[in-house]
């Protein structure tokens, strides 16, 4: 199954300059194995080369692994529970085992696998593992948790 960026914008509630998924390549989901690939196709134009770093831009950690948790993210989304009307939300809960190998530059293709490791109602847990040209630049295993809106709204004072 592969999921197109128009698609992308009815699964993510992110936008731009934070929606770091340009496209979904493959989802398996079988009993055994439920695993998304998905694709960020890291351009000069990103809004945060212009302070990471200026006359050497890298793709900042935090950004990769936000890149990791929503592509994880499109693989509960098309899941049947989904497809009611009422709002739900993937929310990250823990970041395990993170490991940067190599700057993630502008032109690159940034390839993030995805791999359900557990489920339990609506609390689980992600292998990821992104590539560029093959090889890894990133690794991590990250909480989740499915929920509705968690907006908060302010007291009355």
């Amino acid at each position: 199954m592969r999921v197109e960026i128009s698609q992308l914008l009815d699964l993510l509630p992110h936008r731009y300059p934070f929606l770091l998924v340009d496209r979904i390549e493959e989802i398996v989901d079988t009993d055994e194995i439920k695993e998304v690939t998905g694709y960020k196709n890291v351009t000069y134009n990103e809004p945060f080369f212009q302070g990471h770093f200026p006359d050497e831009p890298i793709m900042p950690g935090v950004l990769i692994l936000e890149a990791m948790g929503q592509v994880g993210a499109i693989l509960l989304k098309v899941q049947p529970e989904f497809s009611g009307k009422e709002r739900k939300l993937v929310y990250l809960t823990s970041v395990d085992h993170a490991k940067f190998r190599k700057p993630v530059r502008p032109g690159d293709c940034l390839r993030t696998t995805a791999r359900l490791k557990r489920r339990h109602g609506n609390v689980g847990k992600f292998e990821f593992v992104a590539k560029v040209d093959g090889e890894t630049v990133a690794e991590a295993e990250m909480g989740f948790m499915i929920a509705p809106d968690l907006t908060l709204t302010a007291k009355a004072q």
